[in-house]
This record gives structure tokens, C-alpha cells and sequence, in this order.
């Protein structure tokens, strides 16, 4: 057996993941989805020559051959796309066979597309593969695969409660003068990094879950679990991850020194209370840097919370002697501040913006207040239809937005819990692909526009818990 060539393993997954992205965009028979199939077998051809090749999904991983394919920001929205396809049709390990022929893996690519539109997804794509001679594939491996989902939503719930208490703990305590428990807290954001790893579409579906009364505490969580989802979309190793969580959770501690009659008036700031609020990042910085020793940890949570207002151009506040460039944290903390606090309802903001119209009022600030390019990435991210979207389709159903498109493509077309059906008749929720098609190739549904749930009398919380 050949010695294994790490590099070359990643190319072969990035070039699988580009296989299907392209099948999704053009037909099977488009020069470019053939281009990426040729490209694929020159790379199993060439390095693999006729060895048997078993790519496995175990656990979070990829595995080539039995060997962890470690994840590399060069390629990691394609590993991203491809976990998730992979998962989706329930696909565990794929294995290709000697010398794999053009039009093998022209039907493997169509059976993973028609398996991805199926109610049965599995069997779909094992009936596609009576046509294919040397590639074989097997099941994901489960167990007890509701009863698992159900018990990961409860972890979830924990984790999200116990963070939100963990906050107004924070906050309360130094508002009183009291030390508060770092160490509590690295316990409590190391748990919200894990499972972000695992699963982010869980923990920042509870991101839509607002509290009016507590606004500042829900806010904090809300924006810690953007950034740490952010950040691991950037390729940030875990370690980097805890301390964003960190950073972001205490950026507006600042505000502590608010007066809460200032902090909660419903009509517009004076020219004195607006000096007071812009003072808060000032404060927050002072408070960070007297709350432990100065060490790296300490640096990190510092800068956020004296930088996340100043905006990517500079123009924010507080105002600045020289030119400098924002802290990575900063701008990753900025956007996610900047999104929760857009779609929150507050004492002078009673209605919150459509997640639609705050990812659009932020798309005009890009380049000026927001990194435009991680901007493009959170976007990618929540999707131009975030988790827990109230949505219209233009077959009249309606249904809440459930899970992203992982392919930026067609970030329009997420999965859509279906609530209520085209008769107006509250249903049993099931989901809906709107990348699927009819027999003459068109989309079976489409979003027409995004709606108010209040309005609707609809709880976001009881579908989202």
C-alpha cells in the first residue's frame, strides 16, 4: 500500500465537494459539472492509481483510507458543504473501487442529487447505485437517531439557559462591586464552542429567542453564540474560539456604568446622555483590565470591548489618536452586535427588524462600519433567511426557516418547517426541501416574502424549543 498523502487527501475532498456543488448549479451533461468529475478522477487516478479509496465521515471528521483529514481554512466551507450533503442523504463512507469510470461517477453524482430530494434518502441513492460497478457506499452510522436529536435539544436548552444566568450573574456582580467567576465562565462558553462545533444550527436557532425584560443579558449570549459560530466558519482552532466567546459575551460590560434611566429611555438621548452611552466601551476596557492580571486572555477580552463600536472605518466611537486595524475579534464581535441588536425588541425599538432587513441594512454598511468579508461569511452563515424565519411560499404554505442551504449558491432555498398549509390549516410541522424540484425541472417551492410572526400569533420559542 502506497504511503498516505495527507495534502493530496484534502484535494480529493475539495474536488468531491466541487463535484456537487457545480451538479447543483448546471445540469449533469454542463461542461463545468464535467470538468469537476474529470478533475476529481485525475486526482484518484493519480496519487490513488487502482488502490481502493474509503472516504468516511466519524464523528466530526472526515477519514481517508482510515487516516483524519485535519480541517484547513483554504478548504473548509467545501469540507463544511460536503459533511453536510453527506449527512443529509445519510451517507457515511463512500468507497471507491480500482480504476472508476467517467460515467461511474457521473451516476454517483446523480444518485447523491436525487437521494438529497428524497423522502427516503438512503434507499434512494443504494437504488442509483445498481447502476454503478466500483463505487460502494454505506449508511451513516446511528443510534436511536430521534432520541438522540431530542436529548441534543435539551443539552442545548441547558447550555443557552445556563449561559443567559451566567451573564446577569456577571453583570449583577460587578455592577455590585463583587469579583466575578471567570473560571465559571470559560466552563459555560467551552461548552457553547463544542457544541458549535458539532452542531451550530441548534445553538444559533436559539439565538432567536428575545427577551424584552432582559435585554442585556439575552443580547450577550446571543452575540457570543454569532461570534464563536463565526469564528469557527473562519477556520479559528478551538482554543481561539473559547476566548471570542468570552471576549463577546462581556463586550457591553462597559454598560454597567449606565444609568438605567439613561440605558432604557424610549425617546431620543440628550447630547449628554449620548456622551454617557459612548463611554461605555471606556469603561468596559477599565473594568476587564481590573477585574484579573494582565496576561493574553485578559488582552483579548479587553480589546473587543474597547474596539467592537469603533467601526471598520474608523469612524465610530470611541475617537482615536492614530490610524490602527480593528482586532479580529472586534470585527467578528461588531457584526454579530450590530445583527442580535437589529432584530431585538428594546424599550425604543418596541417593533425588531425582519432578520431579511437587518442582513440587508448591514450589507449597506459593509466596507464603511463592517468587515465587508466577514460580513459575506455571516451571511453564508445565517443565510439571507435566517433560522426561525417566518416565511411565505408561493404555494401559500406557511413555514419557518429550519436549516441553511450549506451550498451559497442557493442560500435563498433553505429547508422550511411547513406550519401552516396552503388552506390557511395549522398542520403538524414537516420539512420541506425548496431545492426540490418537479418532473419539468422547476422549483417546487419558492419564498415569496418574509412575515411578522407576532402578527400571526405565532411563538417562535415553541417551535424553536
Amino acid at each position: 500500500m502506497m504511503e498516505f498523502n495527507e495534502s493530496i487527501a484534502k484535494e480529493l475532498l475539495n474536488s468531491l465537494a466541487l463535484v456537487l456543488k457545480t451538479a447543483q448549479i448546471h445540469h449533469i451533461d454542463n461542461m463545468a459539472v464535467t470538468n469537476s468529475i474529470e478533475k476529481f478522477l485525475s486526482i484518484l487516478r493519480g496519487h490513488f492509481q487502482s488502490e481502493e479509496v474509503k472516504i468516511e465521515i466519524i464523528g466530526d471528521y472526515f477519514y481517508i483510507n482510515d487516516n483524519r483529514i485535519r480541517y484547513t481554512s483554504e478548504y473548509i466551507f467545501n469540507y463544511d458543504f460536503l459533511m453536510r450533503e453527506m449527512r443529509r442523504i445519510k451517507l457515511g463512507t463512500l468507497i471507491f473501487h480500482g480504476d472508476i469510470s467517467f460515467d461511474d461517477m457521473r451516476n454517483l453524482t446523480i444518485g447523491i442529487l436525487s437521494a438529497g430530494l428524497s423522502e427516503d434518502p438512503f434507499n434512494t441513492l443504494m437504488n442509483a447505485m445498481k447502476e454503478i460497478e466500483n463505487v460502494e457506499v454505506m449508511e451513516l452510522k446511528k443510534v436511536k437517531e430521534d432520541e438522540t436529536r431530542l436529548e441534543k435539544k435539551e443539552i442545548i436548552k441547558r447550555t443557552y439557559s445556563s449561559t443567559v444566568l451566567l451573564s446577569k450573574d456577571v453583570f449583577n456582580k460587578l455592577k455590585a462591586g463583587e469579583r466575578a467567576n471567570l473560571k465559571k465562565a470559560k466552563r459555560v462558553i467551552g461548552t457553547v464552542v463544542d457544541q458549535i462545533i458539532e452542531d451550530e444550527t441548534m445553538l444559533i436557532g436559539m439565538t432567536t429567542i428575545k427577551d424584552y425584560d432582559e435585554y442585556t443579558y439575552y443580547h450577550s449570549v446571543n452575540v457570543s453564540i454569532l461570534s464563536v459560530a463565526l469564528g469557527h466558519r473562519i477556520g479559528l482552532p478551538k482554543k481561539a474560539l473559547s476566548r471570542l466567546g468570552l471576549a463577546a459575551l462581556f463586550h457591553d460590560i462597559g454598560k454597567i456604568d449606565i444609568p438605567l434611566e439613561v440605558l432604557n429611555k424610549p425617546t431620543d438621548f440628550t447630547e449628554e446622555e449620548w456622551r454617557i452611552v459612548k463611554e461605555h466601551p471606556q469603561n468596559g476596557a477599565t473594568l476587564l483590565l481590573n477585574l484579573r492580571t494582565i496576561d493574553e486572555l485578559t488582552i483579548s477580552l479587553i480589546i473587543p470591548a474597547f474596539e467592537h463600536h469603533l467601526n471598520y472605518d474608523l469612524t465610530g466611537y470611541p475617537s482615536i489618536r492614530s490610524r490602527l486595524e480593528l482586532d479580529l475579534f472586534s470585527r467578528i464581535i461588531a457584526i454579530a452586535d450590530q445583527y442580535d441588536a437589529m432584530t431585538s425588541a428594546r424599550v425604543y425599538s418596541r417593533v425588531p427588524m425582519s432578520p431579511e432587513m437587518a442582513l440587508s441594512t448591514m450589507m449597506e454598511r459593509s466596507g464603511k462600519q463592517l468587515d465587508p468579508t466577514l460580513l459575506k461569511v455571516f451571511i453564508n452563515m445565517v443565510g439571507v433567511y435566517p433560522i426561525g424565519s417566518l416565511v411565505m411560499l408561493d404555494t401559500k404554505e406557511l413555514g419557518l426557516v429550519f436549516e441553511n442551504n450549506p451550498n451559497p449558491e442557493f442560500i435563498e432555498r433553505p429547508r422550511v418547517l411547513i406550519i401552516i398549509d396552503s388552506s390557511g390549516h395549522q398542520v403538524k410541522g414537516r420539512v420541506v426541501d425548496l431545492m426540490e424540484r418537479d418532473e419539468n425541472g422547476s422549483f417546487k417551492r419558492t419564498i415569496v416574502k418574509t412575515l411578522d410572526p407576532n402578527k400571526y400569533g405565532i411563538n417562535l420559542a415553541e417551535y424553536i424549543l
